[in-house]
């Protein structure tokens, strides 16, 4: 069985190898270490969320301790997100925080299916400017929120638009406190610059015990959690299950798949990252299955949304973490902290998170790779634009289906353009022309009373209506017409339909259809539809110059040789399609 499609914890795979001591001393200090850069960030991210920041804590212990511990990575760290502010924010501000958990649930339970229907091989292939529109739009809109904080502005609630955000900057401008915007600063350059002095520490943390320290020592006038939110508890909550109507629970849907995909993504993102740093393999449909029981167990503690961490992740592999222990002491590591310094999180200035998350939303951005997407296709170009847009100004569920919606759309509208429809017998095709192609049909004789078409890519729904509108430019029935599908490599539904048209056309003007070059998908589905009886088995043939035998044979002509280019030393190497060359549809298979 291949690792992707095992649903195994990677935990299971180390315990079985064998874990040594020295391992676990490195998976030891890993775990400390992205236990202490994971503080600030859970903290940051759920009062940008719109809920208390022990709830960040809660999710990166709980959430983060189980997607270790079931993960389908060896050095996966899960916990509270970027990506996830716009969306709780959203959900929080309409439903409530039980509304959140029952979505988040939902969210949870929608992961394990997808895992156990072995998708996550799938949910990886959502196109690239969907993602990247989707990412910048919500880094914006995480830096945005961060205005009224970092500038210290007097403002009793931010308005949730994004546009509305700054009219409302705009009108409490005079009220900004120059002693938070210099906390909100020095923890920026603190972050930036600290590597410089050693990258051991995070530049994170740094920030933080550093401007908290200088807000308390200097008694400055800036708000902090604990003027905000009050005392933090030092203690994880009782579990208890949301309360909500059926009303309520069915609206909750539409973003609880939102959080599903977005969990879904981010996860094996992070998961990909991590195999190019190790050089190991994640089982993908496990870290589905991990990211969902994750989702479910969170809410009940009081949690948000987690998912995996590209950045904590790469900082557990660069301090030595190499299996999933190292992941779940992370989650120890917040819990110790909780339990014995959470009430000093109570004094951490509102402005030093700002910075955090201003500098999270810088890294999210990653404008260089939006920019670049401008050198792209325009289709892509549109993609991107419109995700970006409808996440800022309407709605991050909105642009994800929207976005997604609108790339499968424009793919099919490049597979049928890149579908070729050809009338080869008067017309040729360019690629008929090249001298090299041995199985060109300008190099053999067709009668008067014979047509050759041939299709030429995927033949598919997006490629039906170009077919038809090719076969209309036949003037006259003839007596065979053949039918190429050498480069025909698949056939769908709405294909096959239009081949029976072409099928039933042909019976009434008394003409004889002939495929030649079947591959094998098209000839399994023809098979299977009963396609391949209605045609006849006796005039479906792996090469042209058979196909044109059979025509001969109608006509009353005798065979011709094959020409010397297809002679039949070579004939292996010539046909359209070797494996069709003798059709058996009892045994006609996809491998």
């Amino acid at each position: 069985m291949f690792a992707p499609t095992r649903l195994e914890p990677k935990l299971l795979t180390v315990l079985r190898e064998g874990y040594s001591r020295d391992q676990f001393v490195k998976d030891l200090q890993a775990g400390v270490i992205v236990g202490i850069v994971a503080l600030p960030l859970a903290i940051a991210f759920a009062i940008a969320s719109g809920v208390k920041p022990e709830q960040g804590l809660y999710t990166a212990i709980v959430a983060g301790f189980l997607i270790s511990a079931l993960s389908g990575s060896r050095v996966q760290i899960g916990g509270p997100t970027g990506a996830f502010i716009v969306i709780v924010y959203g959900i929080v501000q309409q439903y409530g925080y039980d509304g959140l958990a029952v979505a988040t649930i939902l969210a949870g339970l929608l992961l394990i299916l997808m895992g156990l229907a072995r998708l996550g091989t799938i949910i990886k292939y959502i196109p690239y400017p969907v993602t990247v529109g989707f990412t910048a739009g919500i880094a914006l809109i995480i830096a945005a929120g961060q205005v009224r904080d970092f500038l210290g502005l007097e403002m009793a609630s931010v308005p949730a638009e994004f546009v509305e955000k700054w009219v409302a900057y705009a009108e409490h401008l005079g009220t900004v406190n120059p002693y938070a915007v210099g906390l909100a600063v020095l923890t920026i350059g603190i972050i930036v610059y600290w590597p410089r002095v050693t990258p051991r520490v995070p530049g994170s943390l740094v920030a933080l015990l550093v401007t908290t320290l200088l807000a308390q020592l200097l008694h400055l006038p800036v708000e902090t959690i604990g003027s905000r939110f009050g005392a933090v508890p030092a203690t994880l909550p009782t579990p208890r299950l949301p309360s909500i109507d059926w009303t309520t629970f069915t609206s909750l849907f539409s973003p609880a798949l939102t959080i599903a995909l977005l969990a879904g993504i981010e996860s094996l993102l992070s998961a990909v990252v991590a195999d190019g740093m190790t050089g190991r393999r994640h089982r993908s449909n496990m870290e589905l299955v991990a990211q969902g029981i994750a989702n479910v167990a969170s809410p009940l503690f009081g949690g948000i949304p987690a998912t995996g961490a590209i950045a904590r992740t790469a900082t557990n592999i660069k301090n030595g973490g190499r299996t999933p222990i190292a992941g779940m002491i992370h989650a120890l590591t917040l819990l110790l902290i909780l339990l014995f310094f959470g009430r000093w999180a109570a004094l951490i200035p509102m402005a030093t998170l700002a910075g955090i998350l201003m500098v999270v939303a810088y890294n999210m951005s990653e404008w260089h790779l939006f920019v670049k997407l401008f050198q792209g296709p325009r289709s892509d170009v549109l993609v991107l634009l419109s995700t970006f847009l409808l996440t800022v100004f309407i709605d991050l569920t909105v642009a994800i289906q929207v976005g997604v919606l609108l790339a499968a759309l424009l793919f099919m509208r490049r597979m049928a353009e890149v579908t070729q429809v050809g009338y080869i017998t008067r017309t040729l095709l360019a690629e008929e022309e090249e001298e090299e192609d041995p199985n060109a049909i300008r190099s053999r004789y067709v009668p008067d009373g014979v047509e050759v078409f041939e299709i030429n890519g995927p033949f598919f729904f997006g490629a039906a209506d170009k077919f038809k509108d090719a076969l209309n430019q036949i003037e006259k029935p003839p007596r065979v017409l053949i039918l190429r599908m050498r480069k025909v490599l698949s056939l769908d539904a709405t294909g096959l339909m239009a081949l029976e048209d072409v099928l039933a056309r042909t019976r009434r003007e008394g003409t004889l259809l002939v495929l030649s070059g079947v591959h094998a998908q098209p000839l399994v589905v023809m098979q299977r539809s009963g396609f391949l009886d209605r045609v006849g088995e006796e005039n479906v043939f792996g090469n042209i110059d058979d196909a044109l035998n059979r025509a001969y044979e109608v006509l009353g002509l005798p065979p011709r040789e094959r020409p010397p280019q297809a002679r039949p030393e070579v004939r292996r190497e010539m046909e359209d399609t070797p494996a069709a060359a003798s059709i058996d549809p009892s045994s006609a298979h996809v491998s």
